[in-house]
């Protein structure tokens, strides 16, 4: 007998953990609590603790953390796309990988260009200083930054090579997913959801 695929999910969006049950939101829908061992949607829950939950999502594990969202299949032809849920505050959080370097972005459409503080850069072997060196404002005022350019950038199931960044010294308490990669991206904000489907 054959199943079709739209048995599988196309996203799984981690709002809760706990030890052995995770709440989760599942392309989108309303937040269900998952017991280890229980499948719901095509995605079984492995393992969970307070910090992250492990998934069986179409026969490959997904470990995912408080407010991170994994995306797979090709729900739009072949265009990847990767669904968020919004925290407590509101502000849409996606784990991803800059040049290959695990990070967690928090999605800033107020921000020009991905943007990462100095720290992070030297943590990722990134030669930054050798970028042109600009002053941008922050919250904490007018900084030193440099012009970078990554040559991959990864959010879920999309990756995106050759984007414009900035090293900002200090005053950046966490990556900035902005523009330069979110302008490749159709994005659809439906609610706490907000679905980042590939152009190009």
């Amino acid at each position: 007998m054959l199943f079709g695929t739209t048995a599988w999910a196309t996203s799984v969006s981690v709002v809760g953990l706990f030890k052995d049950k995770a709440i989760v939101s599942i392309d989108g829908g309303k937040p269900r609590t998952l017991s280890v061992g229980q499948t719901m949607g095509g995605v079984k829950l492995l393992a969970a603790d307070s910090d992250s939950a492990s998934f069986d999502v179409d026969g490959k594990r997904r470990t995912l953390g408080m407010g991170q969202s994994f995306s797979g299949g090709t729900s739009n032809g072949d265009r990847q796309s990767v669904s968020l849920t919004a925290d407590v505050r509101g502000h849409f959080t996606a784990a991803g990988s800059l040049n290959g370097y695990p990070v967690s972005f928090m999605v800033d459409t107020g921000a020009t260009s991905i943007a990462i503080s100095a720290d992070e850069a030297r943590r990722m072997g990134l030669d930054y200083r050798a970028g042109q060196a600009v002053a941008v404002g922050t919250a904490a005022g007018v900084m030193p930054a440099w012009r970078v350019k990554f040559n991959t950038v990864k959010v879920g199931s999309i990756t995106v090579n050759q984007v414009e960044g900035m090293v900002v010294e200090s005053g950046l308490s966490m990556p900035l997913l902005g523009m330069s990669f979110l302008n490749r991206m159709e994005m659809r904000r439906d609610g706490q959801t907000m679905t980042l489907i590939q152009r190009y």
